[in-house]
């Protein structure tokens, strides 16, 4: 998820790091071995493959009705949409694809507050659409029928279900059969870290890319792309300062006219065909007479266009933006320091970890105010807020807490207009909302049933091609029903503002209402602990980001987050993390599921969460309360969930885990990433000692280009010694040395950004 309008500030601020990604005009793959026609060239491709099988299991395109109903029709989608990626950036190294794993504790809490409002909103979009089936009916709009989907519940895309465990057997085979068949993929190295491997799926690409600048013979100016919708991604990439570095995302207001899938058929628009098909959300198999092309497979979807984001360009903007103007004496203007210190800012806008500050939000300007405290009161701060070098150096700090409390105090005196400006928008908004209520005196179903094509209500449809079209309006209807929903503005439902920031007293409303906290003194005692806390984060956030998982247990314990100007006292607080362990997935998905998504799991492990009798039902509650806190739309409220008590859910857990079958078993354990290769590419030396290994020895495989230590696994390798592509357990070396600069050697390209491209901020 990331900062929420973080990219969107970026983009608008910083224009010129955006450049459109061409379209691949011919899907031959031999036209992959031919120059990159986007005028520049990548060494390696970093897939965030979560950002592709989601779009992949529910695309959102309502006028397609053949959506994916089984995990096969979305396991194709997902090789069509990589060989897209592939045929876009023609890496010429390595391709290393990322499946989101067990992640540690700290977002945990938000993966499952996500689940259990998509099992909520699911529900209440089931009654919509029988609703508004009904509606149809009732207007003689004939519809295709309902039939099963194995796609019902988006929460199997998490680590340990069925789904999951044989999208890696899939993946494993299509990139086995790539490497051997496609001439683009004939000198790639593949390295493949799937749900069972821990951690999330862009960190453990960031954890891979510092490994390798750590070899002694690291290549600086190895030119990375990397393919995700996070909006963190971009911290990450400056995070790992690696100069030739470039972010690939969908352009999500532009679309190109090709079908999704390669392999799709085409159709002239004149043909009349007649075919049969399954549709998402269940439709049994109907022949249908199709009057427009419509591609044979279900899970194919209209393609977005793409663009690159250069990493290198958005340092130069940095270098620029954040100048100091009256800096210390003795002062040196470092662009690494300033980078980091960007990246650090950047997480009092909240993130995956830690609710933001009700002080900043990003589309009111929140960095532009960050930024510009920054660089004001830069003097009186006393220098740079982290020192990234030092993060692995356990005698000494690798952040400034004096100068880290200063500045967001500083921040902290914005407040009141902040608030004062908020509460004037929202009384603007209230007399809107008066509007509205007068012009739309109709009920949300019947709205919405306004004929959005020729066909008239009441007149029978009973041809084929005539209920595909129906049900085309069926589901664009339903779409916009369930988005208006949702949408409490236009509701005219923003709820009771019972804190309303802006008016005298609005912090101790705050802490009545966010916190339980009545009575001065234990609204103190609660500002110390969330300062605690909340200074533990911003550090684990930190470390995160540079250096790995500081701790698997840790969390930030509330909902919400604290002001800046109560952060008095950050400088004094004191963080010893404990590393601990990940979760095991079953456990994760314990930890994270709701009850209505309890039959992914076996049925020992379902009671637990159902059975009224379960040590742990209070756990997972079927009513939750859902705090908007001034939002508009709903997806954007506060789930207010119980914290999962992690000690009574392990102990219940492992009572069960010996009740697993062999199959289950598998799916619940942890496992490396899988290195592909060529076999004629490995050292004949290497390649012996892989052939000759009586036991699972480790070999270190950093002549490959590789740093790391391989071994064979369980395979007999007398049967597959003969194998074109070889599979390998790849693990990481243990110890790295971190650099939060680029490398010696890293050539800079001729800097394009001057003062002249950067707005004066209007605070």
């Amino acid at each position: 998820m990331g900062i929420p309008s973080f990219y969107k500030w970026l983009v608008s601020r910083y224009p010129n790091i955006v450049v459109k990604a061409l379209p691949p005009q011919d899907q031959e793959h031999n036209s992959l071995l031919l120059p990159n026609p986007n005028g520049f060239e990548f060494d390696n491709l970093y897939l965030d493959l979560n950002s592709i099988i989601h779009p992949c299991f529910h695309p959102e395109d309502p006028s397609n009705p053949i959506q994916p109903t089984t995990f096969d029709q979305v396991y194709s989608a997902v090789f069509d949409y990589i060989d897209h990626l592939f045929s876009i950036v023609r890496p010429r190294k390595l391709v290393f694809m990322a499946v989101d794993g067990v992640g540690p504790r700290a977002n945990m809490n938000q993966q499952r507050g996500r689940r259990y409002r998509s099992a909520r909103d699911n529900e209440i979009a089931e009654e919509m659409e029988n609703c508004l089936r009904k509606q149809f009916e009732a207007a003689g709009k004939q519809l295709l029928p309902n039939s099963e989907s194995e796609l019902l519940d988006s929460s199997i895309i998490t680590p340990g279900t069925e789904f999951m465990f044989e999208l890696s057997k899939k993946l494993q085979q299509y990139v086995t059969s790539r490497m051997e068949t496609c001439p683009g993929w004939k000198e790639i190295k593949v390295v493949l870290s799937d749900a069972n491997v821990p951690g999330e799926g862009e960190h453990k690409i960031m954890s891979f890319i510092r490994h390798q600048r750590s070899l002694a013979d690291y290549n600086p100016n190895t030119r990375h792309c990397l393919y995700g919708l996070d909006a963190d991604l971009i911290i990450l990439a400056l995070a790992t300062h690696e100069v030739h570095f470039s972010i690939l995302r969908e352009d999500a207001g532009v679309r190109e006219e090709q079908p999704m899938c390669l392999s799709a058929s085409k159709s002239s628009l004149s043909t009349v065909e007649t075919k049969s098909f399954k549709s998402r959300g269940g439709f049994k198999d109907v022949k249908v007479v199709e009057e427009q092309a419509i591609t044979e497979k279900p899970a194919s979807f209209i393609r977005k266009a793409h663009q690159f984001l250069h990493v290198w360009i958005l340092r130069e903007y940095l270098e620029v933006d954040m100048r100091i103007p009256d800096p210390p004496e003795n002062f040196k203007y470092d662009v690494d320091r300033v980078v980091d210190d960007f990246v650090f800012i950047c997480s009092f806008l909240g993130n995956d970890f830690l609710p933001r500050m009700p002080t900043l939000e990003a589309h009111e300007g929140a960095l532009d105010l960050l930024m510009t405290v920054y660089k004001e009161h830069f003097r009186i701060l006393g220098g740079y807020l982290v020192d990234m070098q030092r993060v692995q150096d356990s005698n000494s700090a690798f952040i400034e807490l004096k100068r880290v409390e200063k500045f967001i105090l500083e921040v902290g005196k914005f407040e009141d207009k902040i608030f004062n400006k908020r509460s004037q928008l929202r009384d603007r908004k209230i007399k809107q909302i008066a509007a509205y209520a007068v012009a739309e005196n109709e009920d949300l179903l019947p709205e919405i049933l306004k004929d959005r094509s020729s066909t008239s209500i009441g007149i029978p449809s009973s041809s084929e091609a005539q209920i595909l079209k129906n049900t085309i309006d069926f589901k664009f209807k339903l779409r916009a029903c369930i988005r208006k929903k949702g949408d409490h503005f236009r509701n005219g439902d923003l709820g009771e503002d019972k804190v309303r920031l802006g008016n005298e007293g609005w912090k101790k409303r705050y802490y009545q209402e966010k916190f339980s906290a009545e009575t001065p003194s234990e609204m103190e005692v609660k500002r110390k602990d969330i300062v605690q806390k909340y200074t533990e984060g911003l550090l684990w956030v930190l470390e995160y980001y540079y250096s790995g998982v500081p701790s698997w247990s840790w969390y930030y314990p509330y909902h919400y987050g604290p002001f800046a100007s109560d952060l008095k006292g950050l400088s004094q607080v004191k963080v010893k993390f404990q590393k601990g362990s990940p979760f095991k997935p079953f456990e994760q998905l314990m930890a994270i599921l709701p009850p209505q998504s309890s039959t992914t799991l076996r049925k020992p492990y379902q009671k637990l969460m159902t059975d009224e009798q379960s040590n742990i039902i209070d756990l997972f509650p079927m009513d939750f309360e859902i705090d908007m806190n001034e939002k508009r739309f709903a997806w954007q409220g506060i789930c207010k969930l119980p914290f999962v008590d992690e000690q009574r859910l392990l102990d219940e857990v492992h009572k069960v885990e010996k009740e697993l079958q062999a199959h289950e078993t598998e799916r619940n354990k942890q496992t490396a990433d899988r290195l592909f290769v060529r076999r004629s590419s490995l050292p004949e030396g290497l390649l012996v000692s892989l052939v000759s290994q009586g036991s699972p020895s480790m070999l270190n495989i950093a002549s490959c280009g590789i740093r790391g230590f391989v071994h064979s696994g369980q395979e007999t390798w007398s049967s597959t010694m003969d194998r074109p592509i070889l599979s390998l357990s790849l693990h990481a070396s243990q110890e790295i040395k971190y650099t939060s600069r680029p490398l010696a050697g890293t050539t800079f390209l001729d800097k394009t950004i001057t003062e002249a491209d950067i707005e004066a901020t209007q605070l």
